[in-house]
């Protein structure tokens, strides 16, 4: 059964997130920002907390300021990057999921921000937050590698910084960078890097009805495809 909880953010806001605890022991909590056309109540966010859930492990979804006052406007990145950290220390002060091994990430523009916090660690050196110490890779769903239309604008000056293993899972049809355009960048990262395509999947991994693709399947997948990366990264495989 998931949990809701309030998360104090800058400014004396507050933003709600959710726990998916995971149905069988827990390997690992992986804490998703949701993207810039959603919230962590959209039909994507849900279906995959829900599914890595059911195959071991605690998820956490949470709202960035603008979707919680309701805005479609996101907000400007320090905000975004501010509010992934209350929520990743708030996390780590819950005895019951904030001692396991941690991963971070998200869908588009939430696994954007998730890298930028990633990138930028130094920042909450001497803070008392423990999550860094604690934080073995990111899960990107659907990098933004650049707006649609527009491939000379990536969005990877900061990914040479971060040190830990990173996973993007992409559709191949992604209008914000196929599979084959983010192989370009993150072959040549100091960091592991695996990159699983999605049949057939656009930016949300839907699949067009004439393909004769299973959406189900495909969405299975990829969600399998998570969990199996996340158990290798423990394993140190």
């Amino acid at each position: 059964m998931t949990e809701t909880r309030s998360v104090g953010v800058a400014g004396g806001n507050r933003v709600s997130a959710m726990v998916y605890p995971a149905t069988t022991p827990a390997i690992a909590t992986l804490v998703l920002g949701h993207g810039a056309g959603g919230n962590q109540l959209s039909d994507f966010m849900v279906a995959f907390a829900t599914s890595l859930a059911a195959r071991g492990l605690d998820v956490v979804t949470f709202n960035f300021p603008f979707t919680e006052r309701g805005k479609k406007l996101p907000d400007p990145q320090p905000v975004l990057e501010e509010c992934f950290r209350a929520v990743l220390s708030d996390i780590s002060d819950d005895p019951r999921i904030g001692a396991a091994p941690l991963f971070i990430g998200g869908k588009s523009m939430g696994g954007r921000m998730a890298t930028h916090v990633a990138a930028s660690l130094a920042l909450d050196e001497g803070s008392t937050a423990t999550w860094p110490t604690r934080l073995r890779g990111l899960v990107l769903l659907g990098y933004p590698l650049h707006p649609p239309g527009r491939a000379q604008q990536v969005r990877v000056a900061h990914l040479p910084t971060i040190a830990h293993p990173m996973l993007f899972v992409q559709g191949e049809r992604d209008a914000f960078g196929t599979p084959a355009e983010i192989h370009t960048f993150a072959d040549v990262l100091p960091a592991p890097c695996t990159v699983v395509p999605v049949m057939g999947g656009d930016h949300s991994f839907a699949v067009l009805k004439r393909s004769g693709l299973s959406q189900e399947a495909i969405m299975a997948d990829a969600q399998r495809a998570v969990v199996e990366w996340i158990a290798n990264r423990l394993t140190g495989r």
